[in-house]
């Protein structure tokens, strides 16, 4: 048994306990097991019905975090075989409930949502109780035949679909479309001993074109449903990789066979603030032989391609530590090729004249100019103040010379 740590992010309990022992389940129990367990505490536990136990929100978180592990296979598997340790750097994500968010975190998960953030969401506890309880009303939907209806927030229509043994043999296929882009669950309830209907089965509406849509195949063989929020989380964690997961997110679906009676599905409103507009429809797979063929024919191809493109991630991420490994020696090699180059430019710039003959005229200029400024500056040599005193001189003594005469 994996032992108990602290969490890592806010969606884990503070102490976190074996997933099993949460849920009250042993580790080879089926994913509808842990299912229905889970279910239970959820609605026993949850906040709204338990405000005067402050204990009961704890108890909430951790069985919600404890499903959210063994809920998923993968998930599952690396607990199983490596306990808590496994799980801490896949990033745990959990399923809230709008109902009990209030109006300002309700903004902001629509707003996230609307950013291709993927927003789990779990059904309003007071709608899985009303279930439970058998208090829901049950409109008849015949096979081959639709419903349409507007469903409010976090609130559910719920549809009685009766099978004769032969529908039941060739298999039942119900589908939900909207061609305003709601957002909804498919909800599939089974028969409860008290007379209610616990939740089985539930599938969240995609983008499928110009519509949204969601559906539920009991084809007598194991069909798949995709899980997009793996594909999100996956994208936002290493989006150059995220190629290599687009495929995890199929999973098998619990359930593939419908025994012949009346079985209970839902429209559950999942828009964070208006109603969701659908068309609901029940469909006998007899009329789609060749369709159903198509579709198990696809899948297989796909989880075909899935183990495929499992050992090619293995490839790829080889070739790209190489490819990186190569690159980086790329560029440490260009820039030394262009280190080494730069410097044997500069040896060649070193082989010149043109230095030493500017060192010559600069000693040669240094050693003339004093010369030539002594000469111009001696008398002997014609200076201007030289000539000036002797042409004074000689005129002073022109003129001494002509007074005497006159005298």
């Amino acid at each position: 048994m994996a032992s108990s740590g602290k969490m890592e992010g806010p969606s884990a309990p503070a102490l976190r306990r074996d997933p099993y022992e949460v849920l009250s389940v042993s580790r080879d129990s089926s994913d509808q097991e842990i299912k229905s367990a889970y279910r239970k505490l959820a609605l026993k536990y949850h906040p709204d019905k338990n405000a005067s136990n402050p204990e009961a929100s704890d108890l909430f978180k951790e069985v919600a975090y404890s499903y959210s592990i063994l809920s998923d296979p993968e998930k599952r598997r690396q607990y199983d075989t490596a306990g808590f340790e496994a799980l801490e750097n896949e990033g745990m994500d959990m399923e809230i409930d709008l109902s009990n968010l209030g109006t300002v975190n309700t903004m902001f998960a629509a707003l996230f949502s609307k950013l291709g953030v993927p927003i789990k969401t779990t059904v309003s506890p007071t709608v899985l109780e009303e279930a439970m309880n058998g208090t829901v009303t049950v409109r008849p939907l015949p096979v081959g035949t639709s419903a349409t209806g507007k469903v409010e927030k976090q609130s559910a229509h719920f549809f009685g679909v009766t099978i004769s043994e032969e529908q039941a043999h060739s298999g039942i296929v119900v589908r939900v479309t909207s061609v305003a882009q709601s957002k909804f669950k498919l909800l599939f309830f089974e028969h409860e001993v008290n007379g209610g209907y616990g939740l089985a089965l539930q599938e969240d509406s995609q983008k499928t074109g110009k519509v949204t849509s969601a559906g539920m195949y009991f084809l007598h063989f194991q069909v798949y449903r995709m899980d997009s929020t793996v594909n999100a989380l996956a994208m936002a964690k290493d989006p150059e990789a995220a190629f290599f997961k687009r495929l995890e997110g199929l999973q098998p679906c619990e359930v593939s066979t419908l025994k012949p009676g009346t079985h209970i599905f839902a429209v559950y409103g999942d828009n964070f603030f208006k109603p969701a507009s659908y068309t609901i429809e029940a469909m006998c797979a007899k009329s789609y032989e060749e369709t159903t063929d198509r579709l198990k024919e696809i899948e297989s191809k796909i989880l075909e391609k899935r183990n495929d493109l499992r050992q090619f991630e293995m490839e790829y991420r080889k070739a790209l530590a190489r490819f990186q490994e190569v690159t980086t020696r790329y560029m440490q090699e260009k820039e030394a090729v262009d280190d080494m180059l730069r410097e044997r430019d500069d040896i060649h710039s070193a082989f010149t004249t043109e230095r030493t003959m500017a060192s010559s005229v600069g000693v040669a200029s240094s050693s003339r100019y004093p010369a030539e400024q002594s000469r111009a500056e001696s008398p002997e040599n014609g200076n201007i103040d030289g000539r000036d005193k002797s042409s004074k001189k000689k005129w002073f003594n022109l003129n001494l010379n002509r007074s005497d005469k006159r005298a």
